[in-house]
């Protein structure tokens, strides 16, 4: 049984997805895992971890658009303003979506579908660095 731990870091520059499956991709077979379970987890509260469809960019474009409707960025329907109009609705998108996010890993992979990827997903309009750790239990 062994475990690992490695800190990914995501400069985002506005609001969607940042795909980072290949890095992750990279570093399990760079640490040649074999079987076990890989948890990734983000240390923010207004982004947050999804698998979603890597192959056609209008899923990204729709998933934004569709959140952006959900939970509006409109000042007057939230009490905590005063970090911005992008803030509270970052912060409940966050909440409706995953902070955490596990995969298997069988014979060094991650068991993926074809078309899913691994995203962070950027709920803020700024420039931000973020932080995704990824940690591996098995052998």
């Amino acid at each position: 049984m062994r475990q690992e731990f490695y800190n990914l870091k995501i400069n985002t520059s506005g609001q969607k997805l940042y795909e980072f499956t290949d890095k992750t991709i990279e570093w399990v077979k760079k640490n040649n895992f074999k079987n076990g379970i890989l948890n990734l987890s983000i240390q923010h509260t207004s982004a947050s971890l999804i698998v979603q469809e890597n192959a056609d960019p209008d899923v990204q474009i729709d998933l934004i658009n569709y959140f952006n409707k959900l939970v509006p960025m409109d000042n007057s329907l939230y009490t905590h303003t005063i970090e911005g109009k992008d803030d509270m609705p970052a912060h409940i998108k966050s909440a409706l979506t995953n902070n955490q996010i596990s995969f298997s890993i069988r014979k060094n992979e991650i068991l993926l579908g074809t078309w899913q990827g691994i995203y962070l997903f950027e709920h803020r309009l700024d420039s931000v660095r973020r932080t995704v750790i990824h940690h591996f239990i098995g052998d």
